[in-house]
């Protein structure tokens, strides 16, 4: 069965071409440790694949033999929209990747499901109330997870899909939405994942979470990439910890790699060629 590519570089080269579709990866993190930057790379460098193959391969390189191009990215936003995300993305790598690659991500905001469950105006999140419907609220929206579920049902498979954010489900947890529900649909993806055949990356900030919820995240999931700041000497440095992965954790245990420093250059956030022994 053929891989699928994080989209970024080093990291897929290291894994043999990248992920075993069907996986639910944690991308988790500290705050600007460079989970969502990895998130980033992974959406715009696969999506660049599609849009402009000899710029993919200036940033990229050749995929390897067993790996296979995704048919379609897809980015699901809980609380921003496309442009927001568009904008983000130009901080973390060079514009004409974004320009080639922005068209070929599928944005999907779930904004107005989410902020429904808050007493936030609802002119924040969907613009200016311009019928008796909107000033109403409406009747009939579709509860967040039930619209976040039935994209997925309709659009993961075989694709690459970002998720962003499981940390702001734990943040609504204790409203309308409870803790269980969340860590329901985190097995949920889990299992899902691997009948679609997609490669499904799930953002969460894990200094929003207990310990014990963390564990019951990463227990529901193929596999969990932890970003952290190391300390050394004078300087911060962004490192990226293999924690779970099933298929892949063996692989890299193997040789003794399970610890990476990052970097972010013009093509996005990868590996560096320091490899950190556990």
């Amino acid at each position: 069965m053929a891989l699928l590519p994080f989209g970024v570089a080093r990291l897929d080269d290291v894994l043999g071409g990248g992920a075993p579709p069907g996986n639910s990866v944690l991308v988790a993190g500290e705050s600007g440790a460079g989970g969502r930057e990895f998130a980033y790379t992974s959406a715009a460098m696969n999506a660049l694949a599609l849009s402009d193959p000899e710029l993919f391969d200036l940033y990229y390189g050749e995929l390897d033999e067993g790996t296979e191009r995704p048919e379609a990215v897809h980015y699901l936003s809980l609380s921003a929209g496309e442009g927001y995300v568009e904008r983000e993305l130009r901080y973390v790598m060079d514009d004409e990747i974004v320009d080639a690659a922005i068209d070929e991500i599928q944005f999907q905001d779930f904004s107005e499901e989410y902020f429904q469950l808050s007493s936030i105006p609802r002119e924040w999140y969907v613009g200016e109330a311009t019928s008796l419907r909107d000033l109403s609220g409406g009747e009939n929206r579709e509860e967040v997870l039930s619209a976040v579920g039935e994209y997925l049902s309709d659009n993961a498979q075989g694709n690459v899909v970002v998720l962003d954010s499981l940390t702001e489900l734990v943040d609504a947890a204790g409203g309308e939405i409870e803790w269980d529900d969340v860590a329901m649909l985190a097995r949920g993806l889990g299992k899902a994942a691997h009948s679609w055949g997609c490669l499904l990356l799930a953002i969460v900030n894990v200094e929003t979470l207990t310990e014990i919820q963390y564990g019951q995240l990463m227990d529901a999931s193929g596999g969990t990439l932890e970003f952290r700041w190391e300390s050394g000497g004078s300087q911060r440095a962004r490192t990226m910890v293999v924690r779970e992965f099933r298929g892949v954790l063996s692989q890299l245990e193997s040789e003794n790699i399970v610890q990476f420093e990052t970097e972010i250059h013009d093509g996005g956030l990868d590996i560096s060629d320091v490899r950190k022994i556990r």
